[in-house]
């Protein structure tokens, strides 16, 4: 299991492989081969996976108000979008058509609320824009057998 913050789901939609330190890029790019290989994610209100490696530095931030407000934010735009409660204990996991469905949402901004403010807007937007050509996150499709479409 995948423990994210709910505007984390926002985050490793644009996933490129850039991040705070070393340490925290390697650490989501191993989350983003376990969401590949469809390991589920479950909603925390708490310092998540993502922010393992980096949590004592950031123990303030991943407190606060604004962070909490992130998630608020992206847990009522996913949650509409998927047509689900985003909350702590919630369970998805991440399938290509549910991919496909927030990154098409994210790049007409119908579920970027929580990205008002964030450092890394601009680098999340570029990425949409382009059609998410570098992003890291891509499951396999769970329906397909032994090579057939």
């Amino acid at each position: 299991m995948i423990y994210l913050r709910a505007h984390h789901l926002l985050c490793l939609l644009t996933y490129i492989g850039k991040g705070y330190t070393p340490a925290f890029v390697r650490n989501y790019d191993e989350i983003a081969h376990r969401l590949d290989a469809g390991e589920a994610i479950e909603i925390t209100s708490e310092p998540d996976d993502i922010c393992a490696p980096i949590a004592c530095d950031l123990a303030e931030h991943c407190h606060g108000v604004s962070v909490r407000n992130r998630d608020a934010l992206a847990a009522r735009d996913v949650g509409a979008l998927l047509g689900m409660e985003i909350v702590p204990g919630t369970t998805l996991t991440l399938t290509t058509e549910r991919l496909a469905q927030m990154r098409a949402a994210f790049a007409a901004g119908v579920i970027r609320s929580a990205c008002v403010g964030c450092e890394w807007n601009e680098l999340c937007t570029h990425e949409a824009k382009g059609g998410y050509p570098h992003v890291r996150v891509r499951p396999a499709s769970r329906h397909l057998r032994c090579g057939t479409p």
